[in-house]
């Protein structure tokens, strides 16, 4: 039998294999989720999240060595304030979690690209990523106001890029504004565009202590249902400026990463969560999975998508997988 084509002849070698391969990962498109509370001396392991900890601004600088040795030097940093209020007043203090964890960063490691995360969740007494209007619904207009002053914050305390995950129409072009107005036309802004209404938030928002106390997010993150919503949230962040386009949850959302890729000429992040994460830990912790293999192949499978970067909590291990020869 004559056969003119044989896709098998590049599998015969890891060489060829190598030469002939599609989908290639480097460790610069990893960003490294870390959690960061006030107070001093804490380094705690989050129960909800294995092998992931609560820092203190004074003690951060742990977590972000071993990121370094790793070779991964992009972090997206939360806050985790002692105090909380309605409207989460605790954000936008010079002296916060986040504005001093990014001072000692700097200071130790200023090769380290420092992206916050901009949001309320975790600031205010309810939970949910805003003001609260009559204390039923988020005031879309009000919240973004607070993001513009938490964002600024940030920059001011020495942040490289920010990143809204609030999911409130608007406020990446007020950001933008807010920004420029100071001066900081170059600190780029990564939206949260496609942000779904996602149970695969559970151990994330434990670890932030962010579960709103009624209620849910489903009147302003995404219906789990919707495509083309995803892609006219894409368009209108970057009408409005983004220098990022981000789809989250990831594994559960390849399609509408496609899609995005496909929409967009902005580079395109990916944010594999918590509970991906921990589905993938408590499934190896079982022995019922091959733990690295897998942790590869996840992470092949959204850059294969159309994703350039991939904010996950495996960082250092597929920054060790690539390191290894074993994806890349």
């Amino acid at each position: 039998m004559e056969i003119l084509s044989r896709a098998r002849r590049l599998r015969t070698s890891e060489a060829v294999r190598e030469l002939a391969r599609e989908t290639r990962i480097s460790k610069t498109s990893l960003v490294y989720p870390m959690f960061v509370r006030e107070g001093s001396g804490i380094k705690e392991e989050i129960p909800s999240l294995a092998n992931q900890y609560h820092y203190s601004p004074d003690t951060i600088c742990e977590g972000v060595k071993e990121l370094v040795d790793a070779g991964v030097t992009k972090i997206l940093l939360f806050g985790i304030p002692e105090h909380k209020d309605e409207i989460g007043s605790s954000a936008w203090q010079e002296d916060g979690a986040v504005q001093k964890a990014i001072g000692e960063i700097k200071k130790n490691f200023p090769q380290v690209y420092c992206i916050t995360d901009v949001c309320m969740c975790e600031y205010t007494s309810h939970g949910h990523c805003g003001v609260l209007c009559e204390c039923t619904t988020v005031d879309n207009d009000k919240t973004v106001e607070l993001l513009c002053k938490t964002a600024l914050s940030h920059v001011r305390a020495g942040a490289d890029m920010v990143a809204p995950s609030d999911m409130m129409d608007g406020r990446v072009l007020a950001i933008r504004r807010a920004l420029d107005a100071e001066g900081y036309t170059h600190i780029p802004i990564m939206a949260y565009s496609a942000k779904y209404a996602s149970a695969f938030y559970g151990p994330f928002r434990d670890a932030a202590g962010s579960a709103p106390s009624f209620g849910d997010r489903r009147s302003y993150q995404m219906d789990i249902h919707n495509r083309k919503e995803a892609l006219k949230e894409i368009d209108s962040d970057m009408a409005e400026g983004a220098d990022i386009v981000m789809v989250k949850p990831a594994l559960s959302y390849l399609d509408i990463i496609f899609q995005a890729s496909q929409r967009t000429n902005l580079p395109l992040a990916a944010y594999s969560v918590s509970g991906e994460y921990a589905m993938i830990e408590a499934a190896a912790s079982a022995g019922l999975i091959d733990r690295e293999r897998i942790i590869g192949e996840t992470a092949v499978s959204i850059f294969r998508a159309g994703a350039d970067i991939l904010i996950t909590y495996h960082a250092k291990e597929i920054a060790d997988l690539i390191e290894k020869g074993k994806i890349g």
